[in-house]
């Protein structure tokens, strides 16, 4: 065997003053010799300052001059082989290899490397500052590796700044710099948080990202699920939509459910955030069905859950079909609670079953299981009899039994049958019985309304059922052939009765007593003695009582009243009539109250007859007070009108230029009734005649025509705001009515002489034009009248059409188109009030400049202002 290393010596870079240990060990056979060379040649040991061995060669504080390439060889028969180790031996100041001023960055929390990679002989002391600091860094944070790195962990904000790596050995001294710049680190949230999904529905996961806006150019998102990457925008299906910071799964299904990650990344860390997607659905339906210990009335039915999908099951529904009664109609039977699956089902009688079960969660219901197999049970005779026993009659003379049929689950085998039995109560007499299948029996010829008691029991082919319970029932009724007696009448006020009556005895109710009615009606009114036509009214007063209040009579009225019980086959015959009389009571209010004329410290008042006066007529109150926007209101004064035929009423002593409340009420000698009230406002002190006010107007009219004026009349003429309670207004001029003399040329126009003979000279004009044209039109030449007359209009003509057609207005008194307009905007007739001119901000008025009514009037005045050209104003309420 040639020889082969087992251990080779290994050269490198020494400093001056350390020591040099070289190995060499070799194995071959026969076993090989070892002979150690310098530079090629073999080593003296007689000269070489070293210590020499087959295996090591050493030496002990080297110098420059020990630097050299030492050889090992190892040779026998069959080969040698020849291992080198380079020696140098320096002495020089130590060498950075990292740039100068390297920038480095990273996050908040993570750790920082900065580099400072060193090459000295001998080694090189290294150490670290920051800023302006000489001190090096030494805390727990800080560590230096071998290499000349330094690492900070768990960064900081304050980390930041300009570091430096300081190397030194005993032949000199480097350094280089370092810039750190610590960015925030990135966070991200997903919501909602481990959701949980009902399968079918949708869900939008929302990753909520923070960073560092130094690094908004490296940020990416990305999202995964279990670990795999979801491409961005949509999947195949479209179910799964990825958009940047959301994603989006629409119709989820089972195989969605998972881990889903958002990652993201910035050029100096990495997130990720997860959530968990549950998806709940209905459990799968239970599986394996199992029949076991089988019995007449009872059999154990197992089963295995399904899948419950994140939703525990709450409880098992087992439902049945049976193929004898109902066959395909399933049913429920019991209810298993949790997580069992087995039950002993309790059976009936002759029934054919099969089972299945349906799992319920708090998502909802399963799918049913497959069926199970069959199991009939034996017949046996009835459990229970039937139940709701009953009579009803439509005929006094008929008596008809019914109950509630048992149901085909209680039948417990064939041949059903009812055993009805019924006797007289209270009569010793043995029990009347009769086999029927239906579930009613009628007997006929009974006395009226006598109680029966009545057993009803099931029987089959295999036996009967329990003993019946005893049910009391009545034979059918009749109408009662009674009248209430001792009817009587309270009055308690003049619209409200009180009536008694002693009610009938039992015998002759007929049936059970449901209560008694009082009609009434009004025969005549007790002001006028006018007979009425009788119009019914009635009130049912339920249960065996005597007594009932009957309100809503009109006052001061006859009436009469009756009295009838009834039962549930119909009203009994009436009591005697009973006459009586409703008292006095206070009027209604009257039909309507108008402000007729105002004047600066009076006014005039008009009132209507009370809708109903309730009684005789007395009088009438007449109250009012002063009133203001600020819902203050004076002290109340009242005027007495002793004279009933009185209907209006002059108020004198008022305030100028003042808003009062008025209030009317009619009086009997039971009382007043409740009041009309009206509102208005006394004219200004100075103030001319009598103020008018005319109707509310449009504020989108641009005129409003004022008629019945006096001719020859100067007017004060005033446009204020609805709600008008000072002297503020938006229009206000003084006009002047031309006089009769001028009105009279165009009242009595057509009657004058000199306008005849005017129009016979027109006439005659007209007439002789006609003749000339038509002569020259016969000596060739064509001249169109019509033509010339259009030229050439006749300025004579012209003027008296226009006299007589002209803008004119009517000075003769006309009645009222409009009617007063209360403040509350209650319209109230008049026959005395006229209209005021409407003013807005249109382009025409009613009056010229020198006061006389033209119907188109270009001087409008600003809104809110107040002028005037008389020496006083009249103060107008006018409402718009």
């Amino acid at each position: 065997e040639p020889p082969r290393w087992i251990k080779e010596p290994e050269g490198g870079v020494y400093s001056v003053g350390t020591n040099l240990v070289l190995l060499c060990e070799a194995i071959g056979n026969p076993e090989p010799t070892i002979q150690w060379k310098l530079n090629g040649m073999p080593i003296d040991s007689r000269t070489f300052r070293g210590r020499i061995s087959a295996r090591e060669i050493s030496l002990t504080n080297l110098q420059l001059q020990d630097s050299a390439v030492y050889q090992c060889e190892a040779s026998n028969k069959h080969g040698t082989i020849l291992a080198s180790a380079n020696v140098n031996v320096l002495n020089i100041a130590p060498l950075i290899l990292t740039s100068d001023g390297e920038n480095y960055a990273t996050v908040v929390g993570y750790s920082a490397f900065l580099h400072c990679e060193i090459f000295a002989s001998p080694a090189a002391d290294i150490r670290w500052t920051k800023d302006d600091s000489v001190e090096p860094l030494s805390a727990l944070r800080y560590e230096l590796n071998k290499n000349g790195t330094l690492e900070i962990k768990e960064t900081k904000k304050d980390d930041s700044g300009s570091y430096a790596c300081w190397a030194s050995n005993s032949v000199g001294k480097r350094a280089i710099t370092a810039n750190l710049d610590i960015r925030d680190a990135t966070k991200i949230v997903i919501t909602p948080k481990n959701p949980r999904v009902l399968k079918s529905h949708s869900i939008l996961l929302k990753c909520q990202s923070e960073y560092d806006s130094h690094l908004k150019n490296s940020f990416k998102l990305s999202w995964r699920k279990d670990g795999d990457q979801l491409p961005v925008n949509s999947t195949q299906d479209s179910r799964i939509i990825v958009d940047m910071d959301t994603l989006f799964i629409s119709s989820v299904t089972l195989e969605d459910q998972g881990v889903y990650m958002c990652v993201a990344s910035t050029s100096l860390d990495s997130v990720v955030a997860e959530s968990r997607l549950i998806v709940l659905d209905v459990p799968d339906p239970p599986e394996d069905l199992q029949l076991s210990e089988h019995q007449n009335r009872s059999v154990r039915l197992s089963w295995k859950a399904g899948a419950s999908h994140n939703s525990p099951v709450n409880e098992s529904i087992i439902e049945y079909e049976e193929s004898q009664w109902e066959p395909g109609r399933w049913q429920e039977l019991t209810q298993v609670p949790g997580n069992d699956t087995t039950a002993l089902l309790t059976l009936a009688p002759y029934m054919n079953y099969q089972f299945r079960v349906v799992s319920v969660n708090a998502v909802g219901r399963s799918q049913p299981s497959k069926p199970s197999l069959r199991y009939a049970t034996p017949p046996a005779a009835p459990d229970k009899n039937p139940e709701n026993i009953r009579v009803e009659a439509s005929e006094p003379n008929e008596m008809v039994m019914k109950w509630e049929p048992l149901k085909p689950t209680e039948r417990n085998g064939p041949g059903l049958e009812y055993k009805v039995s019924w006797r007289q109560r209270g009569v010793e007499t043995d029990w009347n019985e009769e086999l029927v299948k239906k579930h009613s029996l009628t007997l006929r010829n009974t006395p009226t309304f006598v109680p029966y008691e009545i057993k009803v029991q099931a029987v089959n082919n295999l036996g009967t059922g329990p003993e019946p319970n005893v049910t009391t029932g009545y034979s059918g009724e009749d109408t009662p052939d009674a009248a209430p007696s001792g009817v009587s009448v309270d009055i308690v006020n003049s619209t409200l009765v009180k009536v008694f009556w002693f009610g009938i005895p039992r015998d002759r109710v007929r049936g059970h007593l449901k209560g008694y009615k009082v009609s009434w009606w009004k025969t005549k009114s007790m002001l006028d003695g006018k007979r009425h036509h009788p119009e019914k009214h009635h009130l049912t007063f339920v249960g065996d009582r005597n007594y009932g209040m009957i309100p809503g009579l009109e006052p001061f009225s006859e009436f009469r009243l009756t009295v009838v019980a009834y039962n549930s086959k119909g009203d009994g015959p009436e009591s005697s009539p009973v006459v009586f009389e409703t008292p006095e009571g206070v009027p209604e209010q009257p039909r309507f109250l108008k402000i007729l004329n105002f004047d600066k410290d009076s006014v005039t008042l008009s009132w209507g007859l009370p809708k109903k006066a309730n009684g005789h007529l007395t009088g009438y109150i007449l109250q009012y007070q002063i009133i203001n926007e600020t819902h203050e209101i004076g002290p109340l004064s009242d005027i007495s009108v002793a004279n009933r035929s009185t209907l209006s009423w002059r108020l004198s002593g008022l305030s100028a230029s003042t808003k009062y409340k008025f209030y009317v009420k009619a009086c009997t000698a039971k009382g007043c009734g409740n009041p009309v009230t009206e509102e208005g406002l006394t004219m200004a002190q100075g103030s001319k005649g009598i103020g008018k006010i005319s109707e509310a107007v449009n504020p989108t009219q641009k005129f409003h025509p004022i008629e019945a004026l006096e001719p020859g009349t100067e007017y004060t003429v005033r446009l204020v705001t609805k709600n008008w309670v000072d002297n503020n207004s938006i229009f206000e001029d003084v006009i002047e009515t031309r006089g009769r003399a001028y009105a009279g040329i165009y009242d009595g126009i057509s009657t004058q002489g000199w306008f005849i003979g005017l129009m016979c000279a027109v006439a005659l004009l007209t007439l002789l034009l006609l003749t000339i044209c038509f002569v020259r039109r016969n000596k060739g030449g064509k001249y169109s009248v019509k033509e010339k007359e259009d030229l050439h209009p006749d300025p004579e003509a012209q003027s008296i059409k226009d006299e007589i057609f002209g803008e004119y207005s009517d000075s003769d008194e006309k009645p009222l188109k409009g009617s007063l307009r209360s403040i509350n905007g209650d319209i109230k007739a008049t026959e005395s009030a006229d209209s005021l001119v409407d003013y807005g901000e249109g382009e025409h008025g009613m009056f010229n400049e020198d006061g006389s009514f033209i119907g188109a009037y270009s001087g409008s005045k600003e809104k809110g202002s107040v002028e005037s050209t008389g020496s006083s104003t009249a103060t107008f309420p006018l409402h718009a």
